[in-house]
């Protein structure tokens, strides 16, 4: 392969920022030194930041590729494709592709099995060679469902399964503990009535009562099996964060309060949240905003959630809010790649996989000028 040069850069490295120069070779990073280069091919950067490549925990935006309108499925293929396009767009080069695991078996039920499904054809498409950055599987196991057993025992270790997160939506807890919130939301996304809202909150308390601690156990001990890192989701008091810790939870997605995150603070388990919620300056689900938190020094991580393009920004916001920008970048960066075992990328250091970013600001923002996937540009 041949060696990429990127010079005049402002390099931002684990603990630090400096100007200088990157190499990346044969797929991986070769050097890494202050000043710049004037070797023949070498990229002038102009200044612009050059960082390890995003890494995305969570996120909604295949499902959104999936079926773009309501009733309307997208042919499977076509949606990874562009899905993949869109994450390498905005500096993403390793993703968790989220699949719900667990579903409602009525006729006309909304949660469907598709999880198997389409995790086999990402998982085609990246033995082609048909996606331009690196995926993995992050099975979102819904206790309140009918299905998830029998789901999950469709996978193996061989599917590249990295995270397994346990799933309540009960109504009524978690990340609608407010009732009148989870009405706002199902009725207005669903049109339902009085009536039909309550049927629904009916049916799901039902489905926690007889299957949730079955559920709970199968996710625990399939996260095991798979090798996958587990977390929690939607943790709101300490009690919950306690049980989390008992199974093993490496982080936490989106804990509703800041009672839930001085928890996991206290128990070692990485915090992360939405970076909508910090840009947009709070939840929309009226919970703990993700600028509280990052203020209390109790943020770790961010997820683009259903905006990809929020990744870098909100990492960028970050490392303006706490005057030290190599901080905020961890947080898209090195903290999920620790969270989630993977230790050959997420840092420009010798060694670490060229996975690297060039990225113009731009009033706040970030835009991305430049992708490189193991040393290859792809974007």
């Amino acid at each position: 392969m041949t060696e990429t040069i990127l010079t005049n850069a402002t390099l931002v490295l684990p603990d630090e920022v400096i100007r200088g120069t990157l190499c990346m070779k044969d797929g991986e990073i070769s050097d890494i030194s202050t000043g710049s280069s004037d070797a023949t091919g070498a990229m002038d950067c102009a200044g612009d930041l050059v960082m390890p490549g995003l890494i995305e925990l969570h996120t909604d935006n295949l499902e959104r590729h999936l079926q773009p309108r309501p009733k309307v499925d997208w042919p499977h293929t076509a949606a990874i494709i562009a899905h993949d396009a869109e994450l390498c767009s905005v500096g993403i080069t390793t993703v968790f592709d989220a699949l719900r695991v667990g579903s409602i078996v009525k006729k006309d039920a909304e949660y469907r099995e598709y999880a198997r499904h389409v995790a086999t054809e990402i998982l085609d498409l990246r033995s082609r060679d048909a996606l331009r950055i690196s995926h993995f599987l992050h099975l979102r196991a819904e206790t309140c469902s009918e299905t998830l057993i029998e789901e999950l025992e469709k996978f193996g270790p061989e599917d590249r399964v990295g995270i397994v997160s346990l799933m309540d939506h009960t109504p009524g807890e978690r990340q609608f503990r407010d009732l009148t919130k989870l009405k706002e939301y199902v009725c207005g996304k669903h049109g339902l009535a009085d009536d039909q809202f309550q049927a629904h909150v009916d049916f799901q308390v039902g489905l926690k009562e007889k299957f949730g601690k079955a559920h709970e156990a199968a996710a625990v001990a399939a996260s095991r099996y798979f090798g996958a890192a587990l977390a929690s989701h939607d943790d709101t008091t300490a009690e919950q964060v306690a049980v989390s810790a008992d199974h093993g939870v490496s982080f936490a997605e989106f804990p509703t309060t800041t009672e839930a995150a001085k928890a996991c603070r206290e128990k070692g388990i990485a915090v992360m949240m939405g970076a909508p919620n910090l840009i947009r300056g709070g939840s929309h689900s009226g919970n703990v905003a993700a600028h509280a938190l990052a203020e209390e020094d109790l943020l770790d991580i961010l997820s683009s959630d259903y905006v990809p393009s929020a990744l870098l920004s909100a990492a960028l916001l970050l490392g303006d809010l706490w005057s030290d920008m190599a901080r905020g970048i961890r947080t898209v960066t090195s903290a999920p790649a620790a969270a989630t075992g993977l230790t050959d990328r997420g840092a420009l250091e010798i060694g670490k996989r060229a996975d690297v970013l060039r990225v113009k600001r731009i009033e706040g923002a970030g835009t991305v000028h430049g992708v490189w996937v193991k040393g290859q540009r792809v974007g």
